[in-house]
Parts: C-alpha cells; sequence; structure tokens
C-alpha cells in the first residue's frame, strides 16, 4: 500500500497526527507504535538516534523515513538499506509495505548490537525484512543481490557511498538517499566519478532537507 504524506509535516508529533498526516492503515500505525516503544526502551543501553531528537521521533525519524515509500515504484520489491542503525529508513519502509506481495527488506548493519535490535522489531512487527551483520562492501560481494531500490539516510558523503552502493546497482535499480542541505556540492564531486541520472525531492520532513532519486548509476571510466 503506498502512503501518501500530505498536510503540514511540522505538526507531526506522535502515532495521531503521523496517521492524519500520511492515511497509512490502522494496523500499520499500531506497528509503528510498537518499533517506537521498543526503540525508547533499547536506546537506554544502545545510542539507536540522536537523544535529542527523541522528542520529535515521529517527525525526524518516522515521517522522514516513510516518504520514501511514495517514491519508489510500485512494482519495488527488493529493497537494500545501507548502514540502517536503529531502522531509518529501511525498517519503516518494511513496515508500511508489508502487506505488498512478495516484498523483501533487506538491512545491512555493521553494529552488532544494532543487528539484534533490528531483528528484535521486525519479529515483535511481523516486518519482512532480513537483518545482515556486515559491513556494506562485505554485503554487496557476498550477496550478488541486485535489488530494486537501494537506499541510505545520513550514511556518507555521495561520493562514498556511491563507491559502496555501485554493486549493488542493476540496470533498473534505484537510489533512494536523503541528503541535507550540502547536496548540490555532493553531487558535483560525484559526478566526477560516476555516471548517473539524478533527481532532487523537497524533504516532507525536513525543510532543509532533500531526497535524491538516482538512476543508471556507473562509473564515469565506463563508455
Amino acid at each position: 500500500m503506498s502512503q501518501h504524506i500530505v498536510g503540514n509535516a511540522s505538526q507531526v508529533v506522535d502515532a495521531e497526527s503521523f496517521l492524519a498526516a500520511t492515511h497509512v492503515s490502522r494496523e500499520t500505525i499500531a506497528r509503528l507504535s510498537l518499533y517506537e516503544s521498543l526503540l525508547r526502551k533499547w536506546q537506554k543501553s544502545i545510542n539507536l538516534v540522536s537523544s535529542a531528537t527523541l522528542s520529535e521521533l515521529w517527525r525526524r525519524h518516522m515521517l522522514d523515513s516513510a516518504q520514501l515509500a511514495d517514491l519508489a515504484p510500485e512494482s519495488a520489491l527488493v529493497w537494500a538499506d545501507l548502514g540502517s542503525g536503529g531502522g531509518f529508513p529501511g525498517l519503516v519502509i518494511a513496515i508500511i509495505l508489508k502487506d505488498r506481495p512478495g516484498f523483501a527488506m533487506h538491512l545491512v548493519e555493521s553494529d552488532q548490537r544494532k543487528c539484534v535490535f533490528l531483528r528484535e522489531v521486525a519479529r515483535e512487527t511481523g516486518a519482512p525484512v532480513e537483518v545482515h551483520n556486515l559491513r556494506i562492501e562485505d554485503f554487496a560481494a557476498e550477496s550478488g543481490l541486485k535489488p530494486d531500490v537501494v537506499s541510505a539516510r545520513a550514511l556518507a558523503p555521495l561520493l562514498r557511498l556511491l563507491g559502496w552502493a555501485a554493486p549493488l546497482f542493476g540496470p533498473a535499480t534505484i537510489g533512494l538517499f536523503l541528503k541535507g542541505q550540502g547536496i548540490e556540492g555532493e553531487l558535483t564531486e560525484a559526478r566526477k566519478e560516476w555516471i548517473f541520472e539524478a533527481e532532487l525531492s523537497p524533504s516532507r520532513s525536513d525543510p532543509s532537507g532533500c531526497v535524491l532519486k538516482l538512476r543508471g548509476l556507473h562509473g564515469a571510466d565506463r563508455h
């Protein structure tokens, strides 16, 4: 099920206002609320998100992640989320798209404790995810996966991110990357080494952020 973010994102402060802004199902909200409660519990022992953002969890993390579900084609069934951390954006997307037949989310995270947390949330919510406790480059080499979508959030500058993501790109793979204010400079640097088509959309959760949608990624030395 696709969700459509409407209204003023700044008013998203809890589960009910998230529901009003996204029109996801009540079942999805229940699963996201369970995720929230587990995150708050685990946050006491593992730094899953910046503690300063906990009061704005539903806008800064849930809504920020959820917007990517609208930007991927409905035919996208296999998704790889790089550097998943506390589960943003990949775990949120997996919960939202849980009922899409054949959907599978691969969460790639090198921190073992965060992987234990991700597996716990997936088990409790029934989210269709597989957690890979690996470095991104090892996951790409070992899995041989060419997903429909590759996503990442606040992981690395674009030039480095594309180096990690490139082995996962097949001809039809798209990248969905949540980026901040410096994206134009990052695009300029990345284009020195990579060829790709880029489309920027304003972030629906952060006025200073954007979503980079990327296609046709390959090295600039290829012809």
